[in-house]
């Protein structure tokens, strides 16, 4: 890295998080500039990754907490212009950690994580873009995404990812499909629902593969649509996730291509992005490619290209 700073944002929540302090002070000690700023919020964070960015003031922002922080100083860096944005770097420190799964980043491991921000050149990524709003990684519509909503933050402090799979199950009863046409990539698939993504990664909700195709230098978004099905089958497939971490070919599951995906439901739909909630009848995503560099390890299973 160049002499600028690197500025490490962290969420609220890790603010006495000894781990990520110690990493930061061992690495300072090798000679590191790594600089630690503590907003009380997201928009906090956002707001003052746009200012480092807007500025020039590091080569290198580090979102150190969960997706949710992680989508905060993405979107924060992404207010300046193409070529004046730092790089950005990720501390996998949240209750998913989803986009930092899929591409191989340490988990819950400060020095480790920090390491491969200060020594890995950053490589272009693309970002997803729904609205007005960006996501790094996944943005997840029907149950998935009400079960993200609805998951009780301390059960999620407690339990880690597996919160979502408690809160899942509890909520089976109530699953309920939504009518909805999804167009994009030549392609148009419309009918009743049970959950859809629009990825530019891989996994969410604490691991669940949602897109394994996607990767995050492709220029595309990889889609999965879930179409209703009955009681039953939707019970053996909860049955062999539990099994194997993975429905296999349980769900008759749609899937493809697009740069731009435009959904059109009768009611209003919630989606999450990277976790975040939002809630419209129609939504138009798309992708914004190489928006963003980012700090990977060598060997990150998301990139056409090995780097």
């Amino acid at each position: 890295m160049a002499d600028k700073d690197a500025y490490l944002i962290l969420h609220p929540r890790l603010k006495s998080h000894t781990g990520v302090f110690g990493a930061v002070e061992q690495l300072r000690g090798e000679g590191r500039s790594i600089e630690i700023q503590v907003p009380d919020s997201p928009a906090g964070s956002q707001a003052l990754a746009a200012r480092l960015a807007q500025t020039g003031a590091a080569d290198t922002v580090i979102a150190g907490g969960g997706d949710g922080t992680l989508n905060a100083v993405a979107t924060g860096l992404l207010s300046a212009p193409a070529g004046q944005r730092p790089a950005l770097g990720v501390l996998p420190l949240g209750t998913a950690n989803d986009f930092a799964r899929g591409c191989g980043i340490p988990l819950q491991d400060p020095l480790a994580a920090l390491r491969l921000v200060l020594e890995r050149p950053p490589v272009p990524i693309d970002v997803g873009r729904c609205g007005e709003r960006f996501f790094v990684n996944v943005a997840t519509g029907g149950f998935g995404a009400e079960v993200t909503a609805g998951t009780d933050p301390a059960l999620k402090q407690a339990l880690g990812a597996m919160a979502y799979l408690l809160t899942g199950i509890s909520r089976l009863g109530g699953i309920r499909a939504r009518q909805a046409r999804f167009s994009g990539g030549g392609r148009v698939w419309e009918g009743r629902f049970l959950a859809m993504a629009a990825g530019n990664g891989r996994y969410a909700g604490g691991g669940v593969d949602v897109c394994p195709g996607a990767r995050i230098d492709d220029g595309l978004l990889d889609v999965s649509v879930v179409p209703e099905v009955p009681e039953d089958v939707l019970a053996r497939a909860l049955a062999r996730f539990m099994r194997e971490g993975s429905t296999g070919d349980a769900l008759p599951v749609q899937r493809w291509t697009c740069s731009r995906l435009e959904v059109r439901a009768r009611d209003d739909l919630h989606v999450n992005l990277d976790g975040e909630p939002l809630c419209a009848p129609e939504l138009l995503f798309s992708i914004l490619p190489a928006a963003l560099a980012c700090h990977l390890p060598p060997d990150c299973p998301l990139l056409t290209r090995p780097l």
